[in-house]
């Protein structure tokens, strides 16, 4: 079971656990649409049979060992527009966290993976539920590597591989909980400069001149940015393309 006691306003005061689901994005949406459940509510659970993640990508994530978990946002304050901005808060969210354990390791890689060096330790899955113009709800799912050590891919860390030390899922998941409402907070609060100015800052690769494979082909390319719709920005050939989430990849994916 999980104890939240997280100094925040809203995030993880109502938990559900589950010691087993298949997805706790796929539980939290089906229990958000039966019964009214109040933002900041979290689905969480010790084994996640069938997680998601970005690319129609799975997440793995050995049970027990790791925080998954999804929570549920209503930022009705935001256009279906802006979605990429909620992205870059609950990245910087992450960030923030990770940053406090493991200093100037930390990157964000596009659009919301978390990096330690070349090793991705997070994955995030926002799922936005629109009525209109309106975000309605949004069900943000993150799989952050704790105490495991084994993975089946090599390009996979943890916390405890990168400072080998152990550390207590709950008082991880409270840490979490108050950098991620901080974020959200800022974002609420209209400060989307401020939050694209860190992202920026702390994304992977940007400003460096790498291979990509976009739309099938391979090229070289430098990310400069990212627009307000959340396409990545490469200067290729001496123009400037813009490319959504499954147009382009780093060629050694």
């Amino acid at each position: 079971m999980y104890k939240i006691l997280a100094n925040t306003l809203f995030l993880g005061k109502n938990v559900v656990f589950v010691p087993e689901c298949h997805s706790t994005n796929t539980l939290l949406l089906e229990l958000s649409q039966k019964t009214n459940q109040p933002e900041g509510t979290i689905v969480i659970t010790h084994s996640q049979t069938r997680g998601r993640g970005q690319r129609g990508n799975g997440w793995e994530a050995e049970p027990g060992m790791n925080l998954t978990f999804s929570l549920l946002l209503k930022p009705h304050f935001m256009l279906a527009k802006q979605q990429f901005d909620l992205t870059m808060a609950v990245s910087l969210g992450v960030f923030d966290f990770l940053s406090a354990r493991i200093p100037g390791r930390v990157k964000i890689k596009w659009p919301n993976d978390l990096l330690i060096g070349e090793k991705k330790i997070t994955g995030i899955l926002i799922e936005n539920g629109l009525v209109g113009e309106q975000i309605q709800q949004s069900i943000v799912g993150i799989g952050l590597n704790i105490n495991q050590t084994v993975f089946s891919i090599a390009t996979a860390t943890s916390l405890k591989m990168e400072t080998g030390l152990d550390f207590a899922n709950n008082d991880e998941l409270n840490a979490l909980l108050q950098k991620l409402e901080t974020r959200y907070l800022q974002l609420r609060a209209g400060k989307r400069a401020e939050l694209q100015a860190a992202y920026l800052k702390n994304l992977y690769r940007i400003g460096e001149t790498h291979s990509f494979v976009a739309n099938g082909q391979k090229m070289q390319g430098r990310i400069d940015g990212v627009d307000e719709s959340g396409r990545l920005k490469v200067h290729t050939d001496g123009i400037d393309r813009f490319f959504g989430l499954k147009e382009i990849s780093f060629a050694y994916e």
